[in-house]
């Protein structure tokens, strides 16, 4: 019905847009010039929220930024901007500018764990933050140490004469005498101007070798900080150019900022710390540049580019902010080109890529410094120039380029190995790891191979329970391999937790699977342990372990697809107080009566064998089977019940199929029948507990999990002779040196080659070089005779099988596998690299030439 009062409004839909717009601004700048003149003293010093809305919208949107008659700088730009809302300003940013007390977290941890490693009792600590505005960093910053007393001094530099008179009352009311407020140009700050006892700054006054490419001036700030300040400066180049020369050599670096920028921007960078979630689309790299400009805010990539440009980047993680928008923002921790690691090394960069290689390949480390045109040739012609570890051949790339080393040669630990993100062998595992836990029994490893101190291991990464069991026997070194990222981030974690969690922490992290404050813990206490890749993907699942709505972290990855069709069945079909009661169960018998009678006739039936279970998609989602190991067990299937060869070459694809609901059934009860017949899964078999109740027991869970295990992994070198190493098994095996491996355990990984593959093939020679002469390979396999042990034994291995499934036998208490073999080399394969002559490696890249 049409309203029978006359609109006063014009038709035209561009003049409403019009009139509407300026109704709004005249009705803002009424209500705050209302607000604003206001001669009630509380009413300035403490504003309402709304009034503080409405400074900050007047100054940001409608305030023209002309300098206010103070001239034509960019003091006079920041004070038109910051003068109207300098007393509003903190209350108006704690949801705009976030990330804030992310950055101060992390700096605080490195700086934390820095402090510890300090031998003296009263070290001299400076902290320079760079366009601090109002102080609100540095009173932030005693959430996470003591500010009068962890620093000596604390200087605040902000150009804005307004923002720093808020400042200065701030620390007035808080009594810090140690913060001085310093309105100035950060390009002309120098912190000898105000510090004259600074161990190892060399002073000069000349203002022209602040400048010089090579001024040799060493700082002596421990931490510098840019807070939302970098996007204002106009000069941004200078600035981080005097901030190189500002931090000390040890110091750490921290910014936190808005920014946009494409991936194609990054596709030849490996210095970046990982690039999860910096992508803006090209929409929002438009809208927000355009948006911010008003403000003479500048959110080019070139500024953050500069400053990862350099320094060394330790940390990086990019987030949005949904207040207003998804504004993208960044939080980037560095530090000097040069790593901290290298300082007492006469011969840098050269002496920590030799280090780090030495350590990827089991290669002889070689001092650089004793590295003479000789001895070069002596190692050209007795090593196979294959073997440098694919770190190596990053950094030679960056230092011949002038580039910062890639972020893992910046971490506070080495146990991960430099490794591509972008690759698609990489990308294709989206971001989720398979296993949230291991699937194979350590007590059985530990008895096959009883580990010593001299061994050298290599083993496929999983969920890392098995390389936490493993280091619990203190080897020479262990190599963790896996192609999946997440899978080698889940292990970072884990290690992490060891170095820096309490047991109790690291109990609700790894035995329930949630932690209330695992955000919390990530940013103060475990981002100095992981790498920036790692500390990237946990930040952004942060859920796992602190969300209501989350299950924990045994619920995750993509074996949660059975657990939670497991979990279904058993509320769908009424039987989930029979699972709790067989958990439960205090007596074997007890036991196998409640699965006998109440659960397997339901989860054992063929019924859902067929329409489920051996579905391949679902075996190979669910429980990581792949297509040619689902068609070793078919064929053990038809072997058993034809008496023919047990190999899939010897059965065309449709017999395979043919038989396949069969075969899974028959599998699923030769897996699950003998586990209820021998071992009392409440009290001996974490496994299956964590399968069924979604964590362990107190009772029942992992060696790497009891208090002891955390004694021993928690010192300080417990895990120094670790090495991740993101990659397949024939890349990391070939650039080991040959015969320096004792122990290779590959789990299952050999029966994911095609039957009778060249791939295998080479993969075992591989293995046959990177092993000493009795060295030995444990596998396990879904078929009792696969068909690679002929192979094996052709190419310098004795095989013998440990562990089968046979009448009911169980091989471990997990049994998910119809065989374990234990394979160990007899003789060394013929060379097929030849030696390295002069001329061959005459154009190579001399790395004793190549300086940051």
């Amino acid at each position: 019905m049409a309203s029978l009062t006359p609109s006063i409004l014009p038709k035209d839909p561009h003049t409403q847009i019009i009139f509407a717009g300026a109704t709004l601004v005249l009705l803002i700048g009424v209500v705050f010039a209302v607000t604003f003149h206001s001669t009630k003293k509380v009413d300035e010093e403490n504003p309402s929220a709304f009034t503080s809305f409405l400074r900050f919208f007047y100054a940001s949107f409608l305030k023209p930024h002309n300098g206010d008659g103070l001239g034509e700088g960019q003091q006079a730009a920041l004070e038109s901007f910051y003068k109207a809302q300098a007393g509003v300003y903190d209350a108006t940013r704690k949801r705009l500018l976030r990330g804030r007390e992310d950055m101060l977290g992390l700096v605080a941890a490195q700086l934390v764990r820095k402090a510890a490693s300090e031998r003296t009792h009263d070290p001299k600590r400076i902290w320079v933050d760079i366009g601090g505005g109002t102080g609100w960093n540095i009173e932030a910053m005693s959430e996470y140490v003591d500010v009068p007393k962890f620093f000596s001094s604390v200087y605040l530099v902000d150009f804005s004469p307004s923002l720093c008179e808020v400042a200065r009352k701030r620390f007035k009311r808080l009594g810090w005498k140690n913060v001085k407020v310093v309105c100035q140009d950060a390009r002309t700050f120098r912190l000898e101007d105000y510090e004259s006892d600074i161990p190892g700054v060399v002073v000069s006054r000349s203002p022209s070798s602040y400048y010089s490419e090579d001024n040799g001036i060493v700082g002596g700030a421990d931490l510098i900080t840019l807070s939302y300040s970098l996007s204002m400066i106009p000069d941004f180049y200078s600035v981080i150019d005097s901030l190189v020369s500002l931090l000390s050599p040890t110091g750490t670096i921290g910014a936190v900022d808005f920014y946009v920028q494409s991936n194609v921007d990054l596709t030849c960078r490996n210095y970046t710390g990982g690039v999860v979630n910096r992508h803006v689309n090209w929409f929002g790299r438009l809208f927000w540049r355009a948006w911010f400009d008003v403000d003479r805010v500048g959110l080019e990539a070139g500024r953050r580019d500069y400053l990862e440009y350099r320094f060394g980047t330790v940390l990086s993680t990019n987030s949005r902010n949904t207040l207003l928008g998804s504004i993208p923002y960044y939080v980037w921790i560095g530090c000097q080109k040069k790593p901290a690691s290298s300082l007492n090394t006469p011969n840098f960069p050269h002496e920590i890529v030799h280090r780090l290689d030495a350590a990827a390949t089991e290669s002889p480390y070689l001092s650089p410094i004793n590295h003479t045109n000789a001895l070069s040739r002596a190692v050209d012609n007795s090593t196979p120039p294959e073997l440098r570890s694919k770190a190596f051949n990053a950094a030679i790339v960056n230092l011949s380029a002038n580039l910062p080393l890639p972020s893992f040669f910046y971490q506070n630990h080495h146990w991960r190995i430099h490794y591509d993100d972008q690759l698609k062998k990489h990308t294709q595992f989206k971001n989720e790891y398979i296993y949230a836990f291991t699937w194979e029994d350590s007590r059985v490893d530990q008895r096959l191979l009883k580990l010593t101190s001299d061994d050298v291991v290599l083993a496929i990464t999983s969920a890392g329970d098995n390389i936490l069991s493993y280091a619990l026997s203190s080897p020479a070194r262990i190599h963790a391999v896996d192609l999946n990222p997440n899978q080698n981030h889940l292990l970072e974690l884990k290690v992490a937790s060891f170095t820096a969690l309490s047991y109790s922490d690291f109990w609700k992290l790894f035995g329930v699977g949630k932690h209330p404050n695992f955000r919390d813990l990530l940013v103060s206490r475990l981002s100095p342990h992981l790498s920036s890749r790692a500390f990237q993907y946990w930040l952004s699942n942060a859920d796992v372990f602190s969300s209501k709505r989350s299950k924990g972290l045994y619920e995750t990855g993509g074996s949660r697809h059975a657990i939670r069709i497991l979990r279904l069945l058993s509320h769908g079909l009424g039987f989930s107080s029979q699972i709790k009661a067989l958990v439960e169960s205090k007596t074997l018998n007890e036991q196998r009566e409640i699965w006998t009678k109440k659960i397997r006739p339901i989860i054992m039936s063929r019924l859902l064998s067929y329409l489920i279970v051996s579905q391949e998609k679902f075996l190979w989602v669910a429980l990581g089977v792949p297509h040619n190991q689902l068609a070793m067990l078919e064929a053990d299937h038809i072997s058993a019940e034809t008496h023919t060869s047990p190999s899939p070459l010897e059965h065309t694809p449709k017999e395979l199929n043919s038989t396949r609901g069969a075969a899974v059934w028959e599998y699923m009860v030769q897996t699950l029948d003998p586990v209820i017949e021998s071992s009392l899964i409440g009290e001996d078999n974490p496994y299956y507990l964590v399968c069924l109740q979604g964590s362990y027991s107190q009772r029942c869970h992992p060696d790497y999990l009891k208090p002891k295990s955390h004694q021993k992994l928690s010192r300080g070198n417990a895990f120094d002779g670790l090495r991740i190493h993101t990659d397949e098994i024939n890349e990391v095996v070939s650039r080991l040196t040959p015969g320096t491996l004792t122990v290779a355990v590959v789990m299952d990984s050999m029966d994911w080659f095609d039957p009778g593959a060249e791939a295998a093939a080479t993969q075992i020679e591989k293995l046959n070089r990177a092993l000493k002469l009795g060295g030995r390979v444990l596998l396990r396999s879904a078929a009792l005779t696969p068909w690679y042990i002929a192979t094996f034994e052709s190419m310098g291995f004795q095989g013998k099988r440990v562990g089968a499934r046979i009448a009911g036998g169980c091989i471990d208490r997990v049994n998910m596998y119809a065989s374990c073999y234990i394979l160990t080399k007899t003789e060394d394969l013929a060379p097929l690299t030849p030696k390295a002559t002069r001329s061959s490696r005459g154009s190579s890249v001399d790395l004793e030439k190549l300086e940051i």
